[in-house]
């Protein structure tokens, strides 16, 4: 771990010595973090990612749901998945159409999660690494892995292809969704990989990669993980440019949200390491709104995974690396701004009691089940509340504007404008997500 040091402007000797900090600072970020990956592979990782290929009508496709414009997610709190049209907030159902149910958690951001230490995936960690499961990954019932994949996050991305709210589609409407409604899960992915090896510029590319084999949804996964560690590495923001040295990169309100961010604040007790991230699981009340995972629009998190009374309400803990792009906040995207989800964390219960519908971004879904069941009842926000863990922080005013110009600092402008960007064509000829 780098120890705390003093920056180098004027004025800030006695500042940041005054400074108190009760962790000492995470060390640098270096490409040691990521695995090397081919450009060959990236390049079809990418068209892969804007391709509605993949999806069972073939009208949506990763981006449309993990843009750059909208920072990797889609700045809706529950968003609209297939049958929908447009992207991010002007996403919308065609005049007089419905769907079952808007998707039921936050579209959460790709930042980083092809580094190394990024073993754990989705809200409630329902694929991760682990070396008693097939392959080394750990995946929901009835979704098992045909073969080896490099990573946790190459199992995770052929996860959303098979929702029918995500990507898949209703039963009836093709052989992807068909295949799921049966519990075919295996037919499911290799209707998938079939549509893509139709197309003979994604042929030629796969066999190229695998030795000429015909393309498996393995080799999908690959390439899309291969493409995201690449496109949504964010690795060099003004924080990152600090620790490596530069004691002029951060003005001084972002020292001093340092300062309180490893220190008093106690931010660093859960956001910890290079990554902002200690990659478990906690309860902290966030609101809960939308259709849940459960019956009566209820999510328990990790408790949706385990049985375990104790996972009951907890959830991942986010990186925070370009977390001032990611709006809006929580796993069911409860909170608009930055300030609104840091004011909860300061205060978790006042803040899940005090909670307005009035908040939240959701696009009109012309008629599905009410959105708020969960929040309208005082038993389930009690519920939610006593599994809280975080105690009160007070800060103040001035405190909470420095905190919250430090999680500026951690903003990679370069990685938010697209690294490689997004192409103008796909293989498909299908629409691209713009």
């Amino acid at each position: 771990m780098r120890k705390w040091v003093t920056a180098g402007l004027a004025g800030f000797m006695s500042l940041l010595a005054s400074l108190s900090l009760a962790a000492d600072l995470p060390r640098s970020v270096t490409h040691g973090d990521f695995p090397k990956h081919d450009i060959d592979g990236i390049l079809l990782g990418r068209d892969l990612f804007y391709d509605p290929v993949l999806s069972g009508n073939r009208n949506i496709a990763c981006a449309t749901c993990h843009h750059p414009r909208h920072g990797s997610s889609d700045a809706m709190s529950l968003g609209l998945g297939e049958g929908a049209d447009g992207l991010g907030p002007s996403r919308r159902l065609p005049a007089g159409s419905t769907v079952p149910a808007r998707i039921p958690r936050n579209a959460p951001a790709l930042w980083n999660l092809g580094a190394r230490e990024f073993t754990v995936m989705f809200h409630d960690g329902r694929t991760m690494a682990d070396a008693a499961a097939p392959y080394g990954i750990a995946m929901p019932d009835g979704f098992a892995l045909e073969r080896a994949l490099p990573s946790a996050l190459a199992a995770q991305v052929i996860l959303p292809m098979l929702s029918s709210e995500e990507m898949a589609g209703q039963p009836g409407e093709n052989p992807v969704a068909n295949a799921v409604s049966d519990s075919r899960i295996s037919d499911a992915w290799a209707q998938i990989a079939a549509q893509v090896a139709t197309i003979p510029n994604y042929d030629m590319r796969i066999r190229r990669q695998n030795g000429d084999q015909p393309p498996h949804i393995a080799d999908v996964a690959q390439a899309l993980a291969d493409f995201i560690a690449f496109e949504f590495r964010a690795t060099d923001s003004p924080f990152d440019r600090f620790l490596a040295g530069d004691e002029t990169a951060l003005t001084p309100a972002q020292a001093r949200g340092m300062g309180l961010f490893y220190g008093a604040a106690g931010c660093a007790t859960c956001h910890s390491g290079p990554f902002q991230t200690d990659h478990g699981f906690h309860a902290i009340g966030m609101p809960q709104l939308g259709p849940g995972k459960e019956a009566g629009g209820q999510d328990r998190g990790r408790h949706y995974v385990t049985g375990d009374p104790a996972d009951l309400y907890r959830f991942r803990t986010p990186s925070l690396r370009n977390v001032a792009l990611t709006a809006p906040y929580g796993h069911a995207g409860a909170y608009p701004t930055l300030e609104d989800a840091v004011r909860h964390h300061l205060d978790p219960v006042a803040g899940l009691m005090r909670y307005q519908p009035a908040q939240a971004a959701l696009p009109d879904t012309q008629g599905l089940a009410d959105d708020w069941a969960m929040m309208n009842d005082p038993a389930q926000r009690i519920e939610i509340a006593a599994a809280i863990e975080l105690n009160p922080t007070p800060l103040s005013e001035a405190e909470l504007a420095d905190l919250l110009a430090f999680l500026d600092a951690l903003t990679d402008p370069a990685a938010a404008a697209g690294r490689l960007g997004v192409p103008n064509a796909v293989p498909s000829g299908l629409p691209v997500p713009r």
